[in-house]
């Protein structure tokens, strides 16, 4: 990292251009089976989330849809397989392709896991935790710095579902983000689902995780479906499967999220057994709903 960008970065001062922001409402993922739909009927939503990896093809359909729905919507395309938690380096052929779709498609925001997903050069089909102490802090802070200074803007973290933890680990969680986000500039992409996960699992208060969080570095937030399961000790277990609903418990420390960050984009994540548009939608309304309860309710120091 520059010396400017880390004193920026320690001054709370971004020194990354940004695209124009997302509009502070909320938005679903494009889904190929609701395209048509969504040129057809054009919802009143506040933005379209892309995996960033269903679009590293030259062309096809699917780059077609996305080019007449990009001039309808903002955009935000979310990575899955950078490893930004990885031991080694960065894959530059990866980067390489996800610059040509950030050219492509000025998206209003990026983001990627706070977790790893290679090993050597094999790519493993999950997002898998990370030990957070200072050895982990020093590779994923090059590793954002990297993917920064490569694509040419600030990038968002987010937070990730846990079901085991370290001893090894230094930091906790929200500490590890707090200093990842001061070194390199980074954003926080909250996903506040993922915050009742991981404390659920590990016995811990989601309301005190959210206060240790660097809040006003978030740029958009997640809401998503869990599954209620059991350990091979026969302890409840939240799996992250944004395979539904919003569950209730997520509501409440939703609303208080946005009491303390004010409005963001916030992504309703369904990504298997996905509904018809309309039910999607309906979810993104009970968000922009609850947004506006928690604002007058008040906004939190």
């Amino acid at each position: 990292m520059s010396q400017a960008k880390a004193h920026a970065a320690a001054q709370g001062v971004v020194a990354f251009p940004f695209f124009q922001a997302l509009p502070p409402r909320a938005g679903v993922g494009l889904k190929a089976q609701h395209a048509r739909a969504l040129i057809e009927q054009r919802p009143n939503i506040g933005f379209l989330e892309i995996h960033a990896e269903n679009y590293m093809g030259d062309g096809g359909p699917p780059h077609a849809q996305l080019a007449a729905l990009r001039a309808l919507y903002p955009l935000s395309v979310h990575g899955v397989g950078l490893s930004i938690g990885g031991e080694g380096p960065l894959d530059e052929d990866h980067l390489d392709r996800l610059a040509r779709v950030i050219a492509r498609y000025q998206p209003q925001s990026f983001s990627e896991h706070l977790a790893w997903s290679t090993h050597e050069d094999r790519y493993l089909n999950d997002l898998l935790p990370i030990v957070y102490d200072r050895t982990t802090l020093t590779r994923v802070c090059d590793h954002v710095d990297r993917a920064q200074e490569r694509l040419g803007l600030r990038m968002l973290i987010e937070n990730p579902s846990t079901y085991v933890a370290f001893s090894a680990s230094s930091f906790s969680e929200e500490e590890f983000i707090g200093e990842l986000v001061a070194r390199t500039g980074c954003g926080l992409l909250l996903d506040v689902s993922n915050v009742v996960v991981s404390c659920a699992n590990h016995g811990r208060d989601p309301f005190a995780y959210l206060a240790g969080l660097p809040l006003s570095q978030v740029g958009e937030m997640h809401l998503g479906g869990y599954a209620r399961e059991t350990d091979s000790l026969g302890a409840p277990l939240l799996i992250d499967n944004h395979g539904g609903p919003i569950e209730q418990s997520v509501w409440p420390l939703y609303i208080e999220a946005v009491r303390r960050c004010g409005p963001q984009p916030t992504l309703i994540e369904w990504d298997n057994d996905v509904p018809e548009l309309g039910r999607l939608l309906q979810e993104a309304a009970k968000a922009d709903a609850a947004a506006r309860a928690a604002l007058r309710g008040g906004r939190a120091a």
